[in-house]
This record gives C-alpha cells, structure tokens and sequence, in this order.
C-alpha cells in the first residue's frame, strides 16, 4: 500500500474524536431532500422543456434512473463503510490515495459552487425586499456585477454555518420543517396546474428526437440534451453519505436516507414536470428563468404564484445546509489523514467540527460574495460526476475484493446497475460544454499540484 496506490484501511473508527451520533432516517431523508430538491426544478424545467419539448418528461426519468443507480452504489458502500467522506473515503479504501485525492478535490469543487451558487440565487430574492428598507444595492452584488460585495449571500451561509456549529441535530430539525414547506410549495403547483392540463400540449411529444443533436441556433436539444441538463437537479442525496458518522443506525438509516430521497425527489419531478408541460404549451415557458410562476399566471393564477415564490425562498437554505454540510465532514476527513492542517478536525463538546464548519463557510462565502458564480456554476456537475463513478467503481471492486465482507445493504443487480450508472455518467460528463470540461481538467491539473507539493507528503498513510 505503498506510494500512489496506498490505500486506507476499512475501519470506520480510525482517525480520532468521533462525531456524535444524533441522526435517525427521517433526519437523513429530510437532508437528502432538502439537498436535491432546490433551484433545479424551479428553473430547469424551462431549460428542459427547451431542449426537448414535452419529451423532457422522459429527460427526467432518464436523469433519475442514472441517478438512482449511483445512489444505489452509495447506500451500498454507506453501509458498508459508515465513516464521514462519503466518495473521497470510499475511494481512500478501495481505489488508492491518488484517486481518493482527485474525488475529494472535485467534491470540493462541486460542494462550493453550489453552495455559492445558492446563495447568490438566494440574495437575488432578498436583495430587492432589503434596498426597499434602505440596504445600500452596491452591498447586494458582488463586483462582477458593479457592486462591492454580495452580503446577502455572506449572511445566509454565516446564518446555516452557526446553525451546523450549535448542532447537527437541531441543524436537522430545523432543516425538516423547511424541507416539508419546500414539499407543500410544490404540491400546491401541482394542485393548482393539473386542473388545467389539456392533452394537447403534448403534441409534438418529442419535436427535437431523442438523442442529442445541435441545431441551427448551435444550441445542442433532444431528450438526452435535457437530461444532461435536468441530471443536475438530481444530485444531493450523496450529501447523506457524508453523514455516516452521525448516523445512529448506520446499516438501515443510510440506506434508507438514500435511496427514499431520490425516489422522493424522482416522484415530485415528474408530478411537477407533468403538470407543468399540460397547463401551457411548452413554448410558452421555455428558458424561462421562473416557469413554475409563469405557469400559473399564464392560467390565471397569479396569487398563487406569489405564494410558491415567497415558499420557495424561506426554504432554499435547506440546499445550503445539506451541501456545506457535506463539504464540512469531507474536509474534516481530508485534515483527518493529514492533507489539511489536523487541528481543524477538532470536535466540540457538543459533538460537531466547530473549526472546519467556520473554515468551510469562510471560504464559500468568499465566492459567493465576491465571484460570478454564474458563469462557472456548471463546474459543480462535473465534480459530481466523477465522484458518481467512483463511488460505483468502488463497489464492483468490493464485490470482487471481498465478497464475504458484510453489506448490511447489497444493490440488487449490481453488476448490471454499476456499469449503467458509469456509463451513464461517462455519457452525461461528455455531454457537458466543452467549457466546462477545459475547467474541470485545469481545476484537476491544479488539484494534483498541489497533491504533489503538499499533501502527499503530509499523508498519515505515508508518515505511520
């Protein structure tokens, strides 16, 4: 286990302090939900429909199923391996150090653009409510875009960060309740569209075909176009993972905080996305940066459209919480094995990892207050994406590692599932801009620098 395939052994009490264990599966769903179910489908619904018309009906169910097949993989390795770090500890384990670098970059990578990228859409909302009462607007954006700094963004992540430091069982409450608000929003569109769904606006069914082609205007449509698109409102369930730790029940609450989100989440999609295609012609509301409201006014109901969009604020931090959660416990981990400072993996008394929440925050709101989150937002997908595959790489190398080690919960099919969620996922990073690619290598290239130079040397792993 030496040099750059030198991995960690699987034992989940290694590394010192432990986090207390304060969570029970209702607790974990409601993370798993409040991660998942965020801007995505109050926006990405017009960026579907778009791209495939109607048809983004079946870009849903496509995007999820992938999903869920890497969800499946992770409630496997979760149970298996109940330690905080979700695809950068299971990858430390299984597929050697170097690797578990490259995953635990490209979530740190993905956890703080959307954390920034959040609260910046967050601000958006505030912003205007707040310069009504006098707020200076220059302390509403960040320089970017003419102003000096994005407090509004600075506050709601300070707001989540104090929570996650008072504790991980009150942060959860509070999370539930938001969470079963963001619910009732969307169940109330549902109520109130579906009445209005007329057959008819769903013919043509697929006007731009199935597979992905670019058209005249060089923009790229088809049903799997939009699932490339609509796949990134699926991801935040792998935020649970990183919750092993304080799991009470590790081997029945991950797995079914796991998977009960994304079958959740999937089942909301669709009922959202159904409703929303039949109430209007999808032209109507295509690229729309607000089609749900749009929806409901273009049928007459614009009260109710005030309503989802004063809801869908008050429970957007949910998203914060689940994501800075996750990069809190990935990087308390990453200091754990000595790629960071070890001091920040100190555990307050009342069980959470005060010093690397405040750090996480700091850094995250250093973005989203000051950088255009928006124009490399996209980053955060491709970071998700290479830690899908990991973690499904990780468990057909269990499976043919060491088959007799005890899975309190075994994918079905797994190698038919873990093979569909890579390729898969191969499949939805090749779809991404190639923009966005050039970034995500660079950001790697940088990463493994930087591993070279300093964390490889530092490696607890090396140094015992």
């Amino acid at each position: 286990m030496s040099g750059w395939n030198r991995r960690k052994p699987i034992d989940a009490s290694r590394g010192g302090p432990r986090l207390a264990p304060t969570l029970s599966w209702p607790h974990l769903m409601a993370m798993g939900v409040g991660a998942i179910v965020g801007t995505g489908i109050l926006t990405l619904i017009g960026v579907g429909v778009d791209r495939a018309g109607p048809a983004v009906l079946l870009s849903f169910g496509i995007a999820g199923a992938i999903c869920a097949c890497a969800a499946l993989a992770y409630a496997e390795m979760a149970t298996m391996m109940p330690a905080a770090g979700s695809a950068y500890t299971y990858s430390y384990a299984v597929l050697g150090e170097t690797i578990a670098w490259v995953v635990g970059w490209s979530l740190i990578l993905e956890y703080s653009l959307v954390v920034s990228t959040v609260a910046v859409g967050w601000s958006g909302y505030a912003a205007p409510l707040l310069t009504s009462f006098g707020f200076p607007q220059m302390l509403t954006r960040g320089p970017a875009l003419g102003g000096i700094a994005n407090l509004p963004a600075v506050f709601v992540i300070a707001a989540v960060a104090g929570l996650l430091c008072v504790g991980t069982r009150e942060s959860a409450r509070l999370n539930t309740i938001l969470v079963l608000v963001k619910i009732a929003t969307l169940a109330l569109f549902v109520a109130v569209a579906l009445p209005a769904f007329d057959a008819h606006h769903l013919h043509p069914f697929m006007p731009h075909g199935f597979a992905k082609t670019v058209e005249a205007d060089g923009v790229p449509r088809g049903v799997m176009a939009a699932a490339a698109i609509i796949f990134f409102a699926f991801y935040g369930f792998d935020a649970i993972a990183t919750a092993a730790e304080e799991a009470k029940r590790p081997e029945r609450d991950l797995a079914i905080g796991i998977v009960g989100s994304m079958l959740a989440c999937t089942l909301i999609y669709v009922a959202v996305a159904a409703a929303a295609v039949g109430a209007l012609p999808y032209t109507a509301f295509a690229n729309s940066p607000e089609p749900l409201a749009l929806i409901l006014r273009g049928i007459g109901r614009g009260g109710f459209a005030q309503i989802i969009a004063v809801a869908a604020v008050i429970a957007l931090p949910t998203v914060i919480l689940g994501f800075l959660y996750g990069q809190s416990r990935i990087f308390l981990v990453m200091a754990r094995d000595g790629f960071l400072p070890r001091g920040l993996a100190a555990i307050s008394t009342r069980g959470t990892p005060v010093r690397i929440t405040v750090l996480t925050a700091v850094l995250v709101s250093f973005l989203a207050g000051l950088l255009p989150i928006d124009q490399i937002a996209a980053l955060a997908n491709a970071g998700t994406l290479i830690a899908f595959i990991a973690v499904a790489t990780c468990m057909l190398v269990m499976r043919r590692r060491a088959p007799a080690l005890a899975r309190p919960f075994r994918t079905p099919a797994a190698w038919l599932l873990g093979p569909v969620a890579i390729v898969g996922c191969l499949y939805l990073f090749a779809s991404l801009p190639a923009k966005t690619v050039r970034w995500c290598l660079l950001w790697n290239a940088i990463g493994l620098l930087v591993y070279l130079v300093y964390g490889r040397r530092r490696s607890l792993l090396r140094n015992a």
